[in-house]
């Protein structure tokens, strides 16, 4: 099968990742982490979404932009035996390395935003890391317009939350490839359009900040 079709402008972020992974294989560098040290902090971060009152039982959770499942190798090295992990990605390349890599696993690939989005049920949690970091040469506006309405249809199939990483603005230079979205702007849309109930994560180290985003306020 030929590269995803240009005309939505988020599908160029396909062709860049995929060139990654053409270069450098199933390493972080293939999803453009820059270093596993640094890819290992975001799945941590990334899995502590999921509240204490779930952590003891079954929790179905979706890798959406699962890449080459790399989340799903943590999880395992790591003891999280009680997450029914499942992956979607836009790219036939990752989602066949992934079902080689995990062929016992569920990977979708589709766009969510497409005509096959009714195919994916709903999670419990559904983590999207480094999926709205980067904007290559989408303009600001293009990525916005992109990540408002992923936000929205990535919300409405996730029963309990949704965590999410963006680069901050709080940094001592930008880079015209990623995606720095102030934090006021984030905070009036998922107020507006999703949740009152979000947390803003800036304490583990790295130019990025993630939000966790819930249906319902914790338990006290």
């Amino acid at each position: 099968m030929s590269a995803p079709s240009l005309c939505k402008p988020y599908r160029q972020l396909v062709a860049h990742y995929e060139e990654c992974l053409a270069r450098f294989g199933d390493t972080p560098q293939g999803v453009d982490w820059p270093n596993s040290r640094d890819a290992q902090t975001r799945y941590r971060i990334m899995t502590e979404v999921i509240r204490p009152e779930d952590r003891g039982g079954k929790v179905s959770l979706l890798d959406f932009g699962c890449g080459a499942a790399h989340l799903y190798e943590y999880l395992q090295a790591h003891g999280f035996g009680h997450i029914s992990y499942s992956g979607l990605d836009l790219s036939e390349q990752f989602i066949r390395l992934s079902r080689s890599k995990f062929p016992h696993l569920t990977f979708y690939q589709l766009d969510l935003l497409g005509r096959q989005a009714e195919q994916v049920p709903d999670f419990d949690y559904i983590i999207l890391n480094g999926v709205l970091t980067e904007k290559q040469n989408l303009t600001f506006d293009e990525m916005w317009d992109y990540a408002r309405e992923l936000l929205i249809a990535v919300f409405r199939r996730a029963r309990c939350g949704v965590a999410f990483n963006v680069m901050s603005k709080q940094v001592d230079w930008e880079r015209d490839d990623l995606f720095h979205l102030p934090m006021d702007l984030l905070a009036g849309f998922l107020t507006r359009e999703l949740s009152r109930h979000f947390i803003f994560r800036s304490d583990y180290g790295l130019y990025e900040y993630t939000t966790y985003l819930y249906r319902a306020p914790a338990s006290r």
